[in-house]
């Protein structure tokens, strides 16, 4: 019989904690006297809605396959995150069913990635055509919502698209947003040019989250109306947004903060060159982008077009604790429990008996500037132990 210990401190009360885990189930929940003051907080796996890639994975690769989707997922298990979307973004039609076939038979075929697998993140090709929203999404796959387009890429997928961004500027997006939650799909609204009325006909039609707000927009707006005041106050959306130093400014962050509260979700829409080093670097469907020493990445012709995020999502918990945006339960929560609760799972972060728990050990390092990752159990199986 496998048997696991884990002691620690509770990551929401601070006390005392022990878990004892057989054959991947929690059997006992304790409190001990005490323990050493460097113990490492036992807190829930990370959740992140929108992944691209990392340490030179790239979901989005013409050769991406069933042993790259294993070692993506090892490296997330390495940083926290227990469950992920994988992301596809715009791309042609053919090359985005490749990519959701490739994701699924890796989720056929191997157990553990099924279950770190939540879900595929299809975010485009439905995006907006102008320079700015569109981001690094290539124009000349840029297209209208297409029905029948996301029912075959559906079936290549194996029903595993989950969610989907779009912007609803095109004309009969309502009905395809319509569609896509009858079918049990969550709709987010991104990359997006849509006037404020057409944002909420999406959100009436049943859209229910703004994908990375404040990014994938015009360089200038108005300063009202516009696309990002309409989204924030819709009380319906919930709000995953990058917290990485370079997506949003930190005063920006706490208004979300205020105005979201438990409808703020974080996510790192980190990709493959995360974890490489400085540089310029060709990406299969961004093209040429920068890497800077700190960790911004952005369009090699334009510097003020991002291209994603080069941090995990463990590195965004960590900034918005220092920076002294949220207390690290909240902060935690934004990347694990909120993303939980935003797909309708049963995640709460309490620790019940019977349980089959993800759960990551997490240390303070540099002086209360890092998280650090100790170990990383999926499932109630042990995935990742550092190695000092």
């Amino acid at each position: 019989m496998i048997c696991h210990v884990i002691e620690g401190k509770d990551w929401h009360t601070g006390k005392p904690l022990r878990l004892t885990i057989r054959e991947g189930r929690i059997s006992e929940v304790t409190e001990p006297e005490k323990v050493s003051d460097d113990a490492p907080l036992v807190a829930p796996g990370l959740i992140d809605l929108q992944v691209n890639g990392y340490k030179g994975m790239d979901v989005n690769a013409p050769l991406f396959d069933t042993d790259d989707i294993r070692r993506l997922t090892a490296s997330l298990w390495e940083t926290g995150v227990t469950t992920f979307f994988p992301t596809v973004i715009t791309n042609s039609e053919e090359a985005i069913a490749r990519s959701v076939r490739s994701l699924a038979r890796a989720c056929r075929e191997e157990a553990m990635v099924d279950a770190s697998v939540g879900g595929i993140h299809l975010e485009g090709p439905f995006v907006s055509p102008e320079d700015g929203p569109r981001g690094a999404h290539d124009r000349k796959w840029v297209r209208p919502p297409d029905w029948e387009a996301f029912c075959r890429w559906q079936e290549a997928a194996e029903g595993r698209i989950r969610l989907i961004t779009l912007s609803p500027e095109w004309p009969d997006s309502v009905r395809f947003i319509e569609r896509c939650v009858a079918s049990g799909v969550k709709v987010a609204i991104g990359h997006t040019a849509a006037t404020p009325e057409q944002i909420r006909e999406a959100v009436s039609a049943g859209a229910t989250l703004s994908t990375h707000w404040g990014n994938g927009t015009h360089v200038m707006l108005p300063r009202h109306p516009n696309y990002l005041w309409e989204q924030l106050a819709a009380d319906e959306l919930w709000t995953s947004f990058i917290a990485d130093g370079h997506h949003l400014p930190d005063a920006v962050i706490r208004v979300i903060l205020r105005v979201k509260g438990e409808k703020a979700v974080l996510v790192s829409d980190v990709v493959a060159l995360g974890g490489l080093p400085t540089g310029q670097y060709r990406t299969p469907v961004g093209g040429e982008v920068v890497l800077t020493p700190d960790n911004r990445l952005h369009l090699a012709h334009d510097e003020r077009l991002l291209a994603g995020s080069a941090c995990p999502l463990i590195e965004a918990v960590s900034r918005l604790v220092v920076r002294g945006l949220a207390p690290l339960e909240t902060a935690w929560s934004m990347a694990s429990v909120f993303p939980a609760r935003y797909m309708g799972w049963a995640v709460d972060g309490k620790w019940r008996v019977g349980d089959s728990p993800d759960i990551v050990l997490v240390t303070r390092t540099d002086e209360g500037k890092r998280l650090t990752v100790d170990s990383t159990y999926k499932g109630g199986q042990l995935v990742y132990r550092c190695v000092p």
